[in-house]
């Protein structure tokens, strides 16, 4: 089951007595568990009719005792039980043993009025484990968007506040926040009460009002040194020098992504998808999506002469060799040749 699939279905009433919402991407697991609270719950009982649990903190037992003790002045009640780590493969790490087939027993005859969810920060589950295979049904995985998911949902958040992007500024504001959901909810609410109602978000907006960390300057920094862009390549970098960033500390991070994208390339051989090396790689999917088109600029070979020159100049610059900003400026001169 997608979360689409199940909000659709609760928009309906038709509410499962039991979910398990695992993944990374926690501001849609949030919006989902807010979604089901205000469709669940009257604004003027979530006092009494929604409890929240640390199950690190607090057992199984806890929880679906709760669950069968009749809601307080409400006809339906919301338990959301956090950091269920028995539907993984991980050990637990916690102060409390759990009992996860007391769910399975539950969910034989689970009453009416509740509804538990049960929430994991985890890439994935253990399928091996009975309770998962049993609750299958009702799992929703919280995963990254893929680029395309991703540039729709932008463009739908700011349908939302009624303005609009100008053509190629939402892919720029995805490629400065690394397409986190909860950065870009943040940026683009900014955008907004910039441009107003009615007004259009341009790539100059983005430039001007977007925040960047260090790693997103020197990402967005190779993608303009690849796509040949060395007037604004230059400029990220004398800005992050002006904020005192080591130029050691910027060459282990060109060197970095230089190394994703090489292994982006590798793994693209063997036809996996921008998700599946997203996964393997611990990478954001937009990201990956990115690097194999700076890929597309570089032969293999060019790619590990690169990494060389990188650890060369990493070396030089340690033992006083070389002066630090200036070798920094003659390899992106010369990445740029």
């Amino acid at each position: 089951m997608d979360y689409k699939s199940a909000a659709r279905d609760i928009g309906k009433g038709n509410v499962s007595p039991v979910y398990v919402c695992y993944g990374s991407e926690s501001y849609l697991l949030r919006e989902f568990i807010g979604y089901l609270t205000q469709k669940l719950v009257e604004p003027e009982y979530r006092e009494f009719a929604v409890s929240k649990y640390d199950l690190t903190e607090t057992s199984l037992d806890v929880v679906l005792d709760d669950a069968q003790t009749l809601p307080f002045m409400a006809p339906k009640k919301l338990i959301v039980a956090e950091n269920a780590t028995f539907f993984t493969g991980a050990k637990e790490s916690g102060k409390v043993q759990h009992q996860p087939e007391k769910l399975l027993e539950y969910m034989k005859a689970p009453p009416e009025f509740s509804v538990v969810a049960f929430t994991v920060d985890a890439e994935k589950l253990d399928e091996r484990k009975k309770i998962v295979k049993s609750l299958k049904e009702v799992t929703i995985p919280f995963l990254p968007m893929n680029a395309e998911s991703l540039l729709q949902w932008v463009n739908k958040q700011a349908e939302r506040r009624s303005f609009s992007f100008a053509e190629g500024a939402a892919d720029q504001l995805i490629l400065y926040t690394g397409g986190g959901l909860q950065t870009l909810a943040a940026e683009i609410e900014k955008l907004s009460l910039y441009v107003g109602p009615g007004g259009t978000v341009t790539g100059e907006s983005v430039d001007k009002l977007v925040t960047r960390s260090t790693e997103q300057n020197v990402f967005i920094l190779i993608d303009d040194i690849v796509r040949l862009r060395l007037n604004r390549a230059f400029a990220i970098l004398y800005d992050l020098l002006k904020q005192r960033e080591e130029p050691v500390k910027l060459v282990l991070l060109i060197a970095r992504q230089f190394r994703i994208v090489l292994q982006v390339k590798e793994l693209s051989k063997q036809g996996l998808s921008h998700q599946q090396m997203a996964s393997q790689l611990g990478l954001h999917p937009y990201a990956v999506k990115v690097a194999a088109e700076q890929g597309q600029k570089f032969a293999p070979e060019r790619l590990e002469h690169i990494m060389a020159q990188l650890a060369e100049l990493d070396y030089r610059m340690k033992s006083g060799k070389v002066d630090k900003v200036l070798g920094l400026e003659m390899f992106l001169m010369r990445l740029a040749s």
